[in-house]
């Protein structure tokens, strides 16, 4: 699933590769089998790669900025970060399976030459091709564990009371906020960016939650960053995803589509 996710971004997409690979197993000679988890996990790269085609195809048609499924774990994932996904997102299939499966688990570039079908040097190449794209989307200032899920608790206070003195305090003059909606539920179809727009657009959304409500479920750390699950007025999951720099909040992550929240119920 960690393989499969990463590749896909999505959830759902994640399980049926990891259960048509499971197929395949049932199906082969075992004998002929030297090492099953390489095996497996050509297999599955393999699948994710066709996936992969057919997915960038749908994303061209699909409304507002799109998001990876929100994965929520109770501790900091330091691997793959949702930035860093976004990144990925933009790298042709090849290049994202030779970074994920070299940089990330840590494969030789034999076997990642041997599971995407391209000699060792090819990969090689695109490894450091994704390298050099990802290489901002890195983490650059770590903050303790505690206080990160403090501010998405406190972001999550100031954000529904309308308080927007503490609201001001916590982000950071370039803030930039992502809602991905599908096109199913009410999102900005365009990134919101800057501070005095982000500011005014959450001025604008508590006005609205003062008056219908937004219940806090869980905090959490949402592919890596600190954030939190809400139960909205509308009575559908949302996730609230945000990147911190140097102790303010940078970005602002937001999953309201449906179809990505259902493995959270």
């Amino acid at each position: 699933m960690r393989v499969a996710y990463r590749m896909l971004g999505s959830v759902a997409d994640a399980e049926d590769m990891v259960q048509e690979a499971f197929i395949r197993w049932m199906r082969v000679d075992r004998a002929e089998v030297r090492e099953p988890e390489a095996f497996l996990r050509r297999t599955l790269t393999r699948l994710c790669l066709d996936q992969l085609k057919s997915a960038r195809r749908q994303r061209e048609t699909y409304v507002g900025p799109w998001l990876p499924d929100p994965v929520v774990e109770e501790d900091e994932v330091e691997d793959v970060t949702l930035p860093l996904m976004l990144v990925l997102e933009r790298l042709s299939p090849l290049e994202r399976a030779a970074f994920l499966l070299h940089d990330v688990f840590g494969l030789g570039f034999e076997e990642v030459a041997e599971t995407i079908q391209r000699d060792p040097a090819a990969c090689r190449q695109l490894a450091a091709r994704a390298r050099s794209h990802v290489r901002d989307a890195r983490p650059r200032f770590q903050m303790e564990r505690q206080r990160s899920l403090a501010l998405a608790e406190a972001f999550f206070a100031a954000s529904r009371s309308g308080d927007m003195k503490a609201l001001g305090s916590m982000l950071a003059a370039d803030v930039s906020s992502h809602a991905d909606g599908g096109g199913k539920r009410p999102a900005a179809t365009e990134p919101i960016l800057g501070f005095d727009a982000v500011m005014s657009q959450y001025e604008r959304v508590a006005a609205w939650l003062r008056e219908n409500g937004s219940e806090l479920v869980r905090v959490g750390f949402i592919n890596g960053l600190p954030g939190f699950i809400s139960l909205e007025a509308d009575g559908e999951l949302q996730t609230t995803a945000l990147e911190i720099e140097d102790g303010k909040i940078a970005a602002i992550y937001v999953v309201r589509n449906p179809d990505k929240l259902r493995h959270l119920h």
